[in-house]
This record gives C-alpha cells, sequence and structure tokens, in this order.
C-alpha cells in the first residue's frame, strides 16, 4: 500500500480509504458477514482509513463499525472518520447530541477524522450562524477529534470562501475522470494544497459510471494505450496522478474490486501518468460528457421517493440507453419500476408528485423533476405500460403447472 502525508502533521494515511456507503447488502440490509470479511482484508493489506456517515445505510453504517470492525486490535490499525449531518441540524445544541451518539455507536472515545457533512454555500452559512466553529475548537480541545474537515457539493466560489473561513486539517471533495472541473474541480484542490489543506476524495469512479460496461469509444480509447488497464485502474490512477490528492475513497462492496484496487493504490504515484495516457483520459471525459444525459451518482441522498419512485434507476437506465442503445435498458426500465416493485404496483417516472424532495436532498444539484421527464418520455409508452401490467399479474398469480 502506498501512504501519503497529512499536510499539516505528516501523518501518513493510505492513499485507498474504504468507504461506508455502499456496504454489501442482504435483504435490505447491510450484509455483516460480508461486509466484515471484505473490509478486514482491506486493513489487512494496509487501508488505514475508514469512512462513515451518520445518513449511510439508513443509519446502521456506524453501528456496523463499531459492532463488527473496531474490534480485536483493528481500531488501533485505523483511523475512523464520521461526519455531522449538517443537512439535518436545525439549533446549536443539535451538534452534541449527534456527535456523542456518533461515538457511541461508533464505540470509540476519539474520532479521527470529524466532517461537516455535505456543505455548500447556504448550509454553511446555517452552520456558522448556530456557532459550529465553537463547537469544533471544544471538540479538539478535549481531544475528542483529531482532526477537521468537511465534505462539499457546492459551487467553486462558496469553496474557496469555506476554504479560507477557518483552519481546516483537510477537505473532501467530488473528483473524478468526468468531474475535473465540477463543484470545487481542480482549481479548488490545487487551492486547499496551497493552504495546506489535505484533500481527500469521494467518487472516484462516479458511482460505477466509469467502470463495468463501457460505450464502446471508451473501450477503443483504452485499448489503443500500449499498457493495458482495466477501467477502474485508468480512474484511479489518475487521481493519483495528481500531488495535490492524499487520498481517494473507494465504496468497495466486492472482494475482487477490493483487491484490484490495493494493486492499483500500491503502483500508483504522483506524476506517473505518461503524456499519452493523459490525451487519452481527456478524450475519454470528452465521450463521457457527451453521452451522459443525466450526471447521477447513484449515491441515493434523493431516496426514498415519496411516489416511490426508484430515481437513481431510471437514470441509470436512460445514461444506459443513450451510452449503449439497445432495447435492454427499456427491459431494465420495465422491470424496476413497473414489474418488480415491492407493493406489486407500478411507480413510473411520470409518477412524480412535484414535492421537490429529491432536489432539496441531491448533493450533485440536478433537476431532478425536469430530468424524470426524459425517463418518460424515452420509456413510458403504451407498449411498455402493457407489457409491465401482464408482468405484475403473472407475478401477482403465476401460472400452476
Amino acid at each position: 500500500m502506498q501512504y501519503r502525508e497529512l499536510k499539516k502533521t505528516g501523518e501518513k494515511i493510505s492513499v485507498l480509504g474504504y468507504g461506508g456507503m455502499r456496504f454489501p447488502q442482504k435483504n435490505g440490509k447491510i450484509d455483516v458477514n460480508l461486509t466484515k470479511a471484505q473490509m478486514l482484508y482491506a486493513i489487512d493489506h494496509g487501508v488505514n482509513y475508514l469512512d462513515t456517515a451518520w445518513l449511510y445505510h439508513k443509519g446502521t453504517s456506524e453501528s456496523f463499525l463499531g459492532e463488527h470492525i473496531l474490534k480485536n486490535g483493528y481500531r488501533e490499525k485505523v483511523n475512523i472518520a464520521t461526519k455531522l449531518p449538517c443537512p439535518l441540524i436545525n439549533k446549536p445544541s443539535q451538534f452534541d447530541e449527534y456527535f456523542s451518539k456518533q461515538r457511541a455507536k461508533l464505540q470509540v472515545e476519539v474520532i479521527d477524522f470529524y466532517l461537516l457533512h455535505a456543505l455548500d454555500g447556504l448550509i454553511f452559512d446555517k452552520m456558522v450562524n448556530m456557532g459550529i466553529f465553537n463547537f469544533l475548537e471544544k471538540l479538539k480541545k478535549e481531544k475528542k477529534v483529531r482532526y477537521i474537515g468537511f465534505s462539499y457539493h457546492g459551487n467553486a466560489e462558496d469553496f474557496i470562501r469555506i476554504i479560507d473561513s477557518y483552519d481546516w486539517d483537510f477537505a473532501q471533495v467530488q473528483f473524478n475522470i468526468i468531474d475535473e472541473t465540477f463543484q470545487a474541480g481542480i482549481n479548488g484542490i490545487r487551492y486547499a494544497y496551497s493552504k495546506d489543506i489535505s484533500v481527500f476524495v469521494m467518487e472516484p469512479l462516479r458511482g460505477g459510471t466509469l467502470v463495468g460496461k463501457l460505450p464502446k469509444p471508451v473501450e477503443r480509447l483504452y485499448a489503443s494505450a500500449p499498457v493495458q488497464h482495466d477501467a477502474a485502474d485508468w480512474a484511479l490512477r489518475w487521481i493519483l496522478n495528481h500531488k495535490e490528492v492524499t487520498m481517494l475513497m473507494s465504496g468497495m462492496n466486492d472482494i475482487t474490486h477490493i483487491k484490484n484496487n490495493i494493486q492499483t493504490a500500491s503502483t500508483s504515484f504522483a506524476g506517473g501518468l505518461t503524456k499519452e495516457e493523459r490525451i487519452i483520459i481527456k478524450k475519454v471525459r470528452h465521450i463521457y460528457n457527451k453521452m451522459l444525459t443525466v450526471k447521477c451518482t447513484g449515491c441515493g441522498y434523493c431516496m426514498p421517493c415519496p411516489a416511490q419512485i426508484n430515481i437513481p434507476n431510471a437514470f441509470k437506465a436512460l445514461n444506459d440507453k443513450n451510452m449503449f442503445g439497445g432495447y435492454r435498458s427499456n427491459v431494465d426500465y420495465m422491470l424496476q419500476a413497473g414489474i418488480q416493485t415491492k407493493d406489486g404496483k407500478a411507480h413510473w417516472a411520470s409518477s412524480c408528485l412535484h414535492c421537490g424532495k429529491c432536489e432539496r436532498a441531491c448533493p450533485q444539484f440536478l433537476p431532478v423533476q425536469e430530468d424524470l421527464k426524459k425517463v418518460t418520455a424515452k420509456f413510458e409508452n403504451v407498449d411498455a405500460k402493457v407489457i409491465s401490467k401482464l408482468g405484475r399479474i403473472i407475478l401477482k398469480n403465476p401460472v400452476k403447472k
């Protein structure tokens, strides 16, 4: 495993962090045995940063770590990071309420890295007006946390303003092949680095968009390289090529992916990409930006939807249709929205109630309601609804032999 130093203290952090938002699931809950085996494997092979949050896995991610990971000597091997759920905070007394509950769920006395979660300009101003800086200073003085930072989902201008507002230890931003200039972007990353603030990267694979089945033009570009790498390797190597990045986090849930990511993290260094490889990635970025209809990362912050629309799956189907063509995405959409639903009823994109809950929650600031109309226009014709209705009838009343 490769390690990079925190800018202000020189403490070494593995360049690969383990994200706690996309653990394997079983019957709608964290698959304890599988997730534990995968996470302990990663720690045993050098990963020393575990990231979680109050909101992850419907509030169970922190408890899982406390009950199953941070025991039997593993607490001493890792840094634990969690986040104050700023969007849920309405009064100053909630600062300590949430923090105390988080320590109890994690079963730790000290939280190594504590973040203000999902900041943008408005949420940051709300927190400042409630006295968040005094609370953070108190936590550090009492040695209940070691490092203070924030995760960011706002515009570039507010990122600079937030960086300049406090003596942060680190900042966590979205950065990947597609999102080079999105939100904080590369300029924000470089600015933070110039202020001796360590930069942690989230969404390195953009919620899986950059791996798995690839658009044919992207496949051809990667295949043209003198040295072959898989798509995840390309994406992670590009991020680690930046000296300003201390660590990237991956929400890993497959042991093969974990092993591959550890291998990449052990062999990818700042400035390691060749000129030819950088040109290939620039062309790949251009292709994705042309082909992605909706810039959804699949984070699920918009869920649950009051109309029971599976918003991330709907947008995935739309993007797949544009990138790959064919009829497969039509079938996928019919299955998830019109046939294989939990209550046996259809929940089409056109079922949108226009309540706006999804848009208020979306860290990408997507016009979700307008984008759902694109899903409707692409998939919800008469044939799709008739086929889906028949499918629901068959599932409810299977043919008996």
